[in-house]
C-alpha cells in the first residue's frame, strides 16, 4: 500500500533536495568540479531531448529575470497560448518554479516526474538539485506540450542547467556584481557567463546596460551572429503616473534593429502594471522587445494582450507593499545595486516616511555594497535570519551595520523581528523588510498569518 500524496510529496522533496544544492551553500569554489553541462546533457540525452519539443525563450541576467520573464509569460498567456514558466528559487512552495498558464504544477506530478529520474541519477551520478528540477520542468512542459516555454536561468548562464536549450530569442537583463564567487570579479567577467545564453544565429534582447557588460555582451552576439535587439536603442519608454497598486508607461519602438509590419509598438502604447519602480518599466521594455521578437517568430500578439498580460502579471515580492499606511514594503534586493533601485522606489513612493529596516541576507554577499545603499534611508535597523541555510546571524550582520552608526538590534526568529519593528514604528514609521529573497518570502508568509 502506497503512502499517502502528502507524505509521499515531502518524501520526493527531501529525496530531490538530498543532492547537490548550491543554492543551499553559504560558500561556493570556483574551481568546482560541479559547474559544467555534461551531466544536464546526459540526462537531456536519456530523456530523449525534451527541451527541444517545444519553443522556448532563455531570461538571464543578475536583476529583473524573473520580472522580465513573468511579464513575457503572461502577454503569451493573455494571447491564447499555453506558457510554461520556470524560475527560481520558489517564495513559498516548491511547485512555484514549474508553472503552466499561472497553474503550479500539482504534487502527483512532482512524485511522478522524481519518480522517472530516480533511476537515471544512478546513470548519472552528482547530478544536482537545480539540474534534476530543470529537467523535470522541460519534461513536465513537453507532456503537457506548451506552445512555448520562458524560462529562467538559475546561476550565471553559459554553465547554468537551463542552457541546453535552442531558444527562440535569448534575453539579458540588467548585469551587477553577484555570485562573484562562482562568475568572476569583474563586470566584464559576469557578462561573459550571462551571455554564455547567446546562441549563434538566434536572436538576443539586451535591456539597458552599464557600458563594461554592454560592450562584453555585443562582442559575443557578434561572434555568434546573433541579432542583437537592445530596448534602451530599440524603443523609448517613459514612466506617466503610478500609485501605490500599479504603474502606467508608454513604450514605442525605434524600427533600429526590428522590422515588421504589424509591429504591435510602432505607435505608442501605454500598458499599466502591478509592478513598481522605475526599474520595472526598463524589464517591461526589455519583455516588449522580447515578445516582438516572438511576433517574427509567428506569435500572434496584439497591443489588447499586452495590455492584458501586463496589467495581470503575478510577481510578488518585488517591492511589494503589504500595508499602505504606514507603509510596510518588502523586497528581494540582494546586492548593492538592487539596494540602490530599492532606494530610489522608497523616495518615489514614499518620500516623507522614515523607515525601520528589517535586514537578512545570505552569509556570501557584499554586505558593505548593500548597506551602503540602504542605511542613508533608514533610522534604525533590526538584523534577523530565515531559515535558509545560506544565511548570515543576525549577530554577523548586527557587527556589518555597527559600523555605520546606526542603532541595531539583532533579533531572531523573523516573527519577533517583525513584531519589534510594528512596536517601535508605531503609527510614525514604515517598515522596510529586504537582503534576501528568503528574507521577503518570510515576511509575506508571516504578514499573511498576522492578518488572519
Amino acid at each position: 500500500m502506497h503512502p499517502p500524496t502528502e507524505e509521499r510529496y515531502q518524501e520526493t522533496l527531501d529525496w530531490i533536495y538530498s543532492w547537490v544544492d548550491f543554492s543551499m551553500k553559504r560558500h561556493v569554489d570556483d574551481k568546482h568540479r560541479f559547474f559544467k553541462l555534461d551531466r544536464m546533457n546526459k540526462l537531456m540525452e536519456l530523456l530523449d531531448y525534451p527541451q527541444h519539443k517545444f519553443p522556448s525563450a532563455h531570461v538571464a541576467g543578475t536583476k529583473g529575470k524573473g520580472s522580465t520573464a513573468s511579464l513575457i509569460a503572461s502577454v503569451l498567456q493573455a494571447s491564447g497560448y499555453k506558457v510554461g514558466l520556470y524560475t527560481s528559487p520558489h517564495l513559498e512552495d516548491f511547485r512555484e518554479r514549474i508553472v503552466i498558464n499561472g497553474e503550479m504544477i500539482s504534487e502527483k506530478r512532482v512524485i511522478e516526474l522524481a519518480d522517472l529520474m530516480r533511476p537515471l541519477t544512478e546513470i548519472v551520478p552528482e547530478t544536482t538539485t537545480f539540474e534534476l528540477t530543470t529537467a523535470m520542468a522541460f519534461l513536465y512542459f513537453a507532456q503537457e506540450e506548451v506552445d512555448i516555454a520562458v524560462l529562467e536561468v538559475g546561476l550565471g548562464g553559459r554553465l547554468d542547467a537551463t542552457n541546453v536549450v535552442d531558444p527562440l530569442v535569448s534575453v539579458i537583463t540588467s548585469i551587477s556584481y553577484d555570485h562573484t564567487s562562482v562568475l568572476g570579479d569583474t563586470l566584464a567577467e559576469i557578462a561573459a557567463e550571462k551571455g554564455g545564453i547567446i546562441k549563434p544565429g538566434r536572436p538576443v534582447v539586451i535591456a539597458p546596460q552599464k557600458p563594461e557588460t554592454r560592450e562584453t555582451l555585443l562582442k559575443i552576439a557578434k561572434e555568434r551572429g546573433a541579432l542583437t535587439i537592445e530596448a534602451d536603442q530599440e524603443y523609448s519608454f517613459e514612466g506617466l503616473k503610478h500609485n501605490l497598486r500599479s504603474q502606467t508607461f508608454q513604450i514605442q519602438s525605434r524600427h533600429v534593429v526590428i522590422q515588421s509590419p504589424n509591429i504591435s509598438t510602432n505607435v505608442p502604447l501605454k500598458l499599466t502594471m502591478p509592478l513598481l519602480g522605475a526599474h520595472q518599466i526598463e524589464n517591461a521594455a526589455t519583455a516588449v522587445a522580447s515578445l516582438d521578437v516572438l511576433r517574427l517568430h509567428g506569435f500572434h500578439i496584439t497591443r489588447k494582450t499586452l495590455q492584458a498580460g501586463f496589467k495581470h502579471v503575478h510577481w510578488p515580492a518585488r517591492f511589494e507593499i503589504l500595508r499602505e499606511k504606514p507603509p510596510v514594503v518588502i523586497d528581494s534586493a540582494h546586492n548593492g545595486d538592487s539596494m540602490q533601485r530599492l532606494v530610489e522606489t522608497v523616495n518615489e513612493y514614499f518620500p516623507d516616511w522614515p523607515f525601520i529596516l528589517i535586514f537578512g541576507a545570505s552569509a556570501d554577499k557584499k554586505m558593505g555594497d548593500m548597506l551602503d545603499a540602504i542605511l542613508p534611508r533608514c533610522e534604525m535597523v533590526i538584523t534577523t535570519q530565515s531559515l535558509h541555510p545560506r544565511a548570515a546571524t543576525p549577530e554577523e550582520l548586527k557587527a556589518f551595520v555597527e559600523k555605520y552608526s546606526l542603532p541595531v538590534i539583532a533579533i531572531s526568529p523573523v516573527e519577533e523581528a517583525i513584531a519589534q519593528a510594528l512596536f517601535l514604528a508605531g503609527e510614525s514609521k514604515g517598515i522596510l523588510v529586504t537582503g534576501s529573497i528568503f528574507i521577503a518570502s518570510a515576511a509575506r508568509i508571516i504578514w499573511s498569518q498576522m492578518q488572519k
